[in-house]
């Protein structure tokens, strides 16, 4: 049976913890609201760069001559996942859930036969996922230093893939993060991002028979959107991500500081057990001293 002074120390150290979570749960929820600000504000565009890249999937469906990014390289071979995490801990199961997803992905197109290499964005994913699938690793993209998410930082990503799919490294990429949807609920995603490809859901823009004029020419504009829309999606899912990994953490902490206080009322219960049953059984040999005198 530990003694006071190790229930008293260890009490201590509880309560010193508890401080700390619900510290970090203040700075989570101050941080959140930017977080998800951000991430709600860059939806609209997103769609609707989506509906775009629908209406023209179903335009050049069966082209020979249309974009690889589009049209794909006319194999599923090689599948390049992006797996987005966060950079820190502590924030509940947001990060173990998106590696999850991704994990049953490279077991999907493994048993399919499919080449998979794996591309982390967020030093979590890159840990989780190295254990198991270390040799699929191709490389990793740090973003500690991102303080806040920009298009620049998300644009530097697209490059970084798109080159990869124009020395012909992969043949369909796929980006994993978690869609933010209020403080206890962050849903895992994955969407195919190469060769461009709206979502289950996306309805392309109904043009009513009308036909368009490009001007410069559609190559030209394709050739412009559509690196845009993989930088756009990328974007989309750091902001969520961002807001995610807030939500994620705010609810942890909050967690964590009320066991930490149900841990603190069970030590002083049983602190002050300890320390009456001591005062009992001094009270009982001084007693006994005394009769025995």
């Amino acid at each position: 049976m530990p003694s006071l002074k190790d229930l008293k120390n260890r009490i201590g150290s509880v309560r010193s913890t508890q401080k700390i979570t619900k510290a970090m749960q203040m700075v989570a929820a101050a941080k959140l609201r930017r977080a998800e600000e951000a991430a709600v504000a860059a939806r609209p565009y997103a769609e609707r760069m989506e509906g775009v890249v629908a209406n023209l999937s179903a335009s050049v469906a069966g082209n020979p001559d249309a974009p690889k990014l589009l049209a794909g390289t006319g194999s599923e071979e090689t599948h390049l996942l992006i797996v987005a995490t966060s950079d820190k801990g502590l924030c509940g199961g947001f990060n173990s859930s998106i590696v999850r997803l991704a994990r049953e992905a490279i077991v999907r197109l493994q048993g399919e036969g499919k080449t998979v290499k794996i591309v982390t964005v967020g030093k979590k994913g890159r840990d989780q996922l190295k254990r198991l699938y270390g040799g699929l690793l191709v490389r990793h993209i740090d973003t500690m230093e991102i303080k806040r998410v920009a298009y620049a930082d998300a644009k530097g990503i697209a490059d970084t893939v798109l080159e990869m799919f124009e020395e012909g490294e992969f043949d369909v990429a796929h980006l994993f993060y978690g869609r933010y949807k209020s403080v206890i609920s962050q849903v895992p995603t994955v969407q195919q991002i190469i060769p461009a490809k709206a979502p289950e859901g996306i309805q392309a823009p109904d043009l009513k028979g009308a036909i368009y004029e490009y001007e410069p020419d559609e190559e030209e504009i394709l050739k412009v959107l559509l690196p845009r829309y993989v930088g756009v999606q990328i974007f989309r899912a750091m902001l969520e991500n961002a807001a995610s990994e807030q939500g994620a953490r705010m609810s942890a902490m909050d967690n964590a500081t009320r066991n930490a206080g149900d841990m603190i009322d069970k030590l002083n219960l049983q602190y002050n057990r300890a320390r009456q049953a001591q005062i009992t059984k001094e009270l009982i040999e001084i007693i006994s001293g005394a009769e025995a005198l």
